[in-house]
C-alpha cells in the first residue's frame, strides 16, 4: 500500500506523521509525508521519505503582530478583530502551500492521510482513491461531553448546546474555500456538494477519522459515531539520541529538574519570559532545563545557578529524566509528558492548548490550569512545587502513563489504513 501524509504547521503538527509514516515502513508499505520545508530536518533525523512544501502560515512565526496574538489569546473583542486579520492574510499563503501538496501526488498512491485544514480529500477524489482524515485535537466531530476545543465558547453556555460550538470549527475553514476551488479547478474537478466537507468522501460518505490521541485525556461521554477512531498519541520509536555533554553534566549534577517550554509559541518579549522563568525556578527551590524554542522564551543573559538552557531535545528522551513538565498545553507535548508519566504543570495560550490543559487536571496528572498570558513568579512555582511533591499527582502521572504507553495509537493507525486501503499481503 502506498500512502501518501499531508500536514502541515509546527512540530507537534509533523511529528505525528512522520511516526505514523514509520509505523507503515515497518508494517511492509510506502509511506511519503508531505509537509512545511522548515520541518524536513526533523523528517530527515527520523528517517522519512519527505516532500517538502512552501511553508506557507508558517513564517509568520517571526511576525509581531502574530505575538500580540499569542500575548492576548485572541480573547474578547479584540482578539475576534485580530482573528479575522489573520484569517486573511493566512489566505494567501496556502495557495502554494496546496499547490505543493498536489504537486506531491504526482507519483500517485492507494491512500491519502491528512489533516483536515490540507486539501487531502480533493487530492485523493482526483486520484479516485480513499482519504482518512486525522485529527490531532478532537474539534471536528460533535459531541455533547465538551464543546469543540479552539472556539471561544464561554463557560456559562450549557452544555446542552456544546454540539452548536462545533459549526464554529467549520465556519473557520471557509477562508481558504476559494483557494480549494481554485486548485479543484486545477485537478479537473467539478464543484460538487459536500466539497469542502474534509470528513466526507467523493460520494459523499462519511470518512473515517483517526483522532491521535488518548481516550484517556477525554470526558465521558464522547458519544462518537463508529466512524471515528481514538488511537492513542503516535510516538515515534524509540531513537538513539546522545545528549550535549553540557547537558547531560547538569542532570547528572543533581535531582531530577523540572523541563520548562513553550515550544514554537512566539512572544512579544522572550527574554522578560525567560527571566521570569528564573524567577520562577528560584522560587520553587529547584533545578530546570528550559527549552528556548522558537522564540516563546528568551535566555540572552545567563539565568542564574541551577537553570541549563538548551534550543530543544527529544521530549521522549528527556521528559523521563524530569521531575515534571511545564509547557504550553499543545497536544503533542500533552502527550508526550503523559506518556512520560511525569507531572505537569500547564499554561495554556491559545486553540486547543486550554482544552488539554483542563483535561490533564482533570485526569489528574497536571495541576490547575496556568493561563500562560498571566504568569506570575508566585503562582508558577506554587504550581511547580506541588507537581514536584504531591504523592497523589506523581501517582496518578505514573500510573497514566503506562496506560498511555500501552495504546501503540500508530500500531491502532496502521491496522486501520490497512483495513480501508486493502493492501496486497504483507511479505
Amino acid at each position: 500500500m502506498k500512502t501518501l501524509l499531508l500536514t502541515h504547521g509546527t512540530r507537534g503538527d509533523v511529528q505525528p506523521f512522520l511516526a505514523l509514516a514509520r509505523a507503515l515502513e515497518a508494517a511492509g508499505h510506502t509511506a511519503v509525508v508531505a509537509g512545511p520545508a522548515a520541518a524536513a530536518p526533523l523528517a530527515a533525523d527520523h528517517g522519512v521519505t519527505y516532500r517538502p512544501v512552501d511553508d506557507g502560515p508558517n513564517t509568520l512565526m517571526g511576525d509581531p503582530e502574530l505575538s500580540v496574538v499569542m500575548d492576548t489569546g485572541l480573547r474578547g473583542v479584540r482578539g475576534a478583530v485580530q482573528a479575522a486579520t489573520l484569517v486573511r492574510r493566512i489566505k494567501p499563503l496556502m495557495r502554494q502551500v496546496y499547490a505543493d501538496m498536489a504537486e506531491a501526488a504526482d507519483d500517485g498512491a492507494d491512500l491519502v492521510v491528512h489533516i483536515p485544514g490540507m486539501p487531502g480529500h480533493h487530492i485523493a477524489e482526483r486520484l479516485g482513491v480513499p482519504s482518512v482524515p486525522v485529527a490531532l485535537q478532537p474539534s471536528w466531530v460533535p459531541t455533547s461531553a465538551f464543546p469543540a476545543p479552539g472556539v471561544p465558547w464561554p463557560a456559562w453556555i450549557p452544555p446542552v448546546f456544546n454540539r452548536a460550538s462545533y459549526r464554529l470549527v467549520a465556519m473557520a475553514l471557509r477562508g481558504q474555500y476559494s483557494v480549494a476551488d481554485e486548485l479543484r479547478g486545477r485537478l479537473g474537478l467539478d464543484r460538487r456538494r459536500h466539497r469542502h466537507d474534509p470528513l466526507r468522501q467523493a460520494d459523499g460518505g462519511h470518512s473515517t477519522l483517526l483522532q491521535a490521541f488518548s481516550r484517556h485525556l477525554l470526558p465521558a461521554g464522547a458519544d462518537y459515531p463508529p466512524n471515528v477512531h481514538t488511537t492513542g498519541f503516535w510516538f515515534p520509536p524509540a531513537q538513539e539520541w546522545s545528549p550535549p555533554p553540557e547537558l547531560a553534566a547538569f542532570l547528572d549534577a543533581g535531582e531530577p529538574p523540572v523541563f520548562i517550554g513553550f515550544s514554537s509559541l512566539p512572544s512579544a518579549d522572550p527574554g522578560r519570559t525567560g527571566h521570569l522563568m528564573a524567577d520562577v525556578v528560584r522560587a520553587a527551590g529547584a533545578r530546570a532545563v528550559i527549552a528556548t524554542g522558537w522564540g516563546g522564551i528568551g535566555a540572552e543573559a545567563p539565568l542564574g545557578n541551577g537553570v541549563h538552557v538548551i534550543d530543544q531535545a527529544p521530549h521522549p528522551w528527556l521528559f523521563p529524566r524530569c521531575a515534571a513538565v511545564v509547557h504550553h498545553g499543545g497536544g503533542g507535548t500533552t502527550g508526550a509528558a503523559l506518556a512520560a508519566g511525569r507531572p505537569q504543570v500547564v499554561c495554556p495560550f491559545w486553540g486547543d492548548q486550554p482544552f488539554w490543559a483542563q483535561r490533564a487536571h482533570a485526569a489528574g496528572v497536571a495541576t490547575a490550569p496556568q493561563r500562560g498570558q498571566r504568569l506570575t513568579a508566585r503562582t508558577l512555582a506554587a504550581a511547580i512545587t506541588q507537581a514536584t511533591t504531591d504523592p497523589v499527582l506523581i501517582d496518578t502521572a505514573r500510573t497514566l502513563g503506562e496506560r498511555a504507553r500501552v495504546e501503540d495509537g500508530v500500531h491502532y493507525a496502521v491496522e486501520a489504513l490497512e483495513r480501508i486501503g486493502a493492501p496486497e499481503p504483507r511479505p
